[in-house]
């Protein structure tokens, strides 16, 4: 009954095209696709391999409409292989199988596929039928294939990938509101409801298991096996294992928390598996990281290092590199040589799987959730030839963070960029989210209102690919795990914040003039005053900030609490500008709009703010627009 189900599930949910191995060496019977729609190739191998996760690579050259690439396949099982493959031009298709063995089976087969455009209606429906993600012409921010800006709304829920976020195969009712029990499908279809695009997880846990060992183990020959988010109450690591009970790797024979990485459990993301093409369906991007970077030390002190890490991370290429994803290499949120690794060290391995691989299949962005920024770990261009999009993130959380993705986006070349890891509401830490020594009460309007700052502060700094939300719930406490004081909300209390559904205001504001924000240039200092007096570096009150076009033609604004009201300079002079106001509380822009003509000098002079005051009481949004 339950090979049934999946059966069902598959044929009623996936695009989903199987070779058998008497079709092997034909062209598919079932040969007719829309873009950007996955065709699966299923190869067989005729020989038996000790270790197929190991030993066999294998491939397709797809050959289509101004489109020429290897296209690599991943070991799913058995003596079973597969090779997920994209059109991305209408017309005829065609694939040849080869691989690093003698195998038959794997080799010279063969098939063709004709594949047609999406209705526009189709393509309103599902933005994933826009195509894969690229950099905007000025390589500032994102879009889809077709042109149509992505403007990343994106939740944190990095434990997504295991049964914390069960994946129920159910149809999700039109009105749910989060409770306990929820499901991955509810609390998707309640983000899409308020407007989220995007959804990151890291794909895998492989050394997390509530096993009576400490959340911070470190091994007998003092090599630190993991730092863990903690189980509710217990002095143990929180159990990632998938709905099924899988591991992403077999045990390792020699130790009782490390995983070996040489032997992969293609059940566990054959369950993932579900949750990725279920959010390509829904029309959401994932944001995919391979692994939190505290598996680092055992992986590099016990296995092969970098082949094992390289072999991984090409895996997951593979496996999902047909979606529409941001990839990420590691989730490094602490550069540590205890719990991790240098981020020389994990550059060195990205950099010897991009030698031997190259990009992502289709060209998605390739990028790394840091500690601080991903430039001045990383460098730029040739330092990390396999890094095409920047980021912030993780610490600082408060304004300290701005001037890095500034430079960032001064950049040459330009690359997009965002603060992957903000300030998270509901997160009750010692180390995070005390801003400027204040920790508010988890869920206050002050919490709220600091991951509401980070939104604006960071997009209107220069992070035009979009934003992620901090979701207190990333670590997906739930249901039979009380809590204790310190612990995370639950998955549906976290959902359920203010500032959760204040997000996609974000992205409404900003997108109010269609793709005209990929061009603005963040430009703070051209209001005066762009920092109320002894507003703190440390914190998240006081800062103005200002996104402006070239022409300054265009401006967006963001005024956080405490904030003066500023004259705004360096504009066209002697021109009239309309000035609207947007409330990022409520998502509205408030009525009657006014008009301010600018003097000689190009100055515009602000009279107060909504409510009659020149100090903000409360953070505000403003647009202003040249009157032609």
């Amino acid at each position: 009954m339950k090979r049934l189900t999946i059966l069902l599930y598959i044929f009623s949910c996936v695009v989903y095209f199987p070779e058998s191995k008497s079709q092997a060496r034909a062209p598919s019977q079932r040969n007719t696709l829309h873009l950007y729609e996955v065709k699966e190739i299923t190869l067989y191998a005729k020989q038996a391999y000790q270790s197929p996760y190991t030993e066999v690579e294998c491939w397709v050259d797809l050959t289509g409409p101004g489109f020429q690439k290897r296209i690599y396949g991943f070991w799913n099982g058995g003596n079973e292989f597969r090779v997920r493959v994209v059109a991305t031009a209408p017309g005829k298709w065609t694939w040849r199988s080869g691989s690093n063995q003698n195998d038959e089976g794997l080799n010279q087969q063969f098939g063709t596929f004709k594949a047609l455009d999406w209705k526009e209606s189709d393509k309103q429906i599902n933005y994933n039928r826009r195509g894969f993600l690229r950099p905007t012409a000025n390589g500032h921010a994102l879009e889809y294939a077709d042109g149509t800006p992505y403007f990343m709304i994106g939740d944190t829920w990095w434990a997504a990938s295991t049964w914390r976020f069960p994946f129920k195969g159910i149809q999700p009712d039109p009105d749910y509101q989060p409770k306990e029990g929820i499901s991955f499908e509810e609390a998707l279809a309640f983000r899409k409801k308020q407007g989220y695009n995007t959804i990151a997880m890291i794909a895998c846990f492989p050394n997390w298991k509530a096993d009576g060992y400490s959340q911070r183990h470190m091994n007998a020959d003092s090599v630190y096996v993991r730092q863990a988010w903690k189980k509710n109450g217990q002095n143990t690591a929180k159990d990632m294992h998938d709905e099924e009970g899988n591991m992403p790797f077999a045990p390792w024979d020699k130790s009782e928390v490390i995983a070996d990485f040489n032997q992969l459990n293609p059940e566990y993301f054959q369950n993932l598996d579900k949750k990725i093409q279920y959010l390509h369906q829904h029309g959401f991007v994932t944001f995919l990281e391979t692994v939190r970077r505290d598996h680092g030390p055992s992986w590099k002190k016990y296995f092969d290092w970098p082949e094992t890490f390289v072999r991984y991370v090409q895996y997951i290429f593979a496996r999902y590199g047909a979606y529409n994803i941001i990839f990420t290499g590691i989730h490094l949120d602490w550069i540590t040589l205890k719990f991790g690794l240098s981020a020389e060290t994990f550059n060195d391995a990205l950099k010897v799987h991009y030698q031997k691989y190259g990009g992502l299949p289709y060209g998605q962005p390739h990028t790394i959730l840091i500690y601080g920024s991903t430039y001045d770990a990383f460098g730029h261009g040739d330092n990390a030839p396999w890094l095409t999009m920047h980021s912030v993130g993780n610490k600082p959380r408060d304004h300290r963070i701005y001037p890095m993705i500034e430079k960032i986006y001064h950049l040459s070349p330009p690359y997009p960029a965002a603060n992957l890891e903000p300030y998270y509401p509901g997160l009750d830490s010692k180390y995070f989210n005390i801003i400027a020594g204040e920790r508010p009460e988890v869920n206050s309007q002050r919490d709220n209102y600091f991951g509401r700052a980070q939104m604006y502060g960071s997009v209107l700094s220069g992070g035009l690919a979009g934003h992620m939300y901090g979701s207190g719930g990333y670590d997906g406490n739930t249901t039979g795990e009380p809590k204790h004081k310190g612990d995370h909300p639950y998955i549906w209390e976290a959902l359920k914040y203010s500032s959760a559904a204040q997000m996609p205001y974000l992205g409404k504001f900003i997108l109010s003039e269609g793709k005209a924000y990929q061009n603005c240039t963040p430009q703070r200092q051209l209001l005066l005053p762009c920092k109320a007096p002894g507003a703190p570096e440390d914190g998240l009150d006081g800062w103005a900030f200002f996104l402006v076009s070239p022409a300054k033609k265009l401006g967006f604004l963001y005024f956080e609490n405490q904030s003066e009201i500023p004259l705004i300079t360096e504009l066209v002079p002697e021109k009239k500008y309309s000035v609207e106001w947007f409330n990022p509380i409520t998502g509205q822009w408030l009525p009657k709009p006014t008009s301010i003509t600018t003097d000689p000098k190009g100055n515009l002079q602000l009279i107060e703010f909504p409510g009659q005051d020149r100090v903000s009481r409360q953070d505000w949004c403003l647009k202003i627009k040249l009157m032609e």
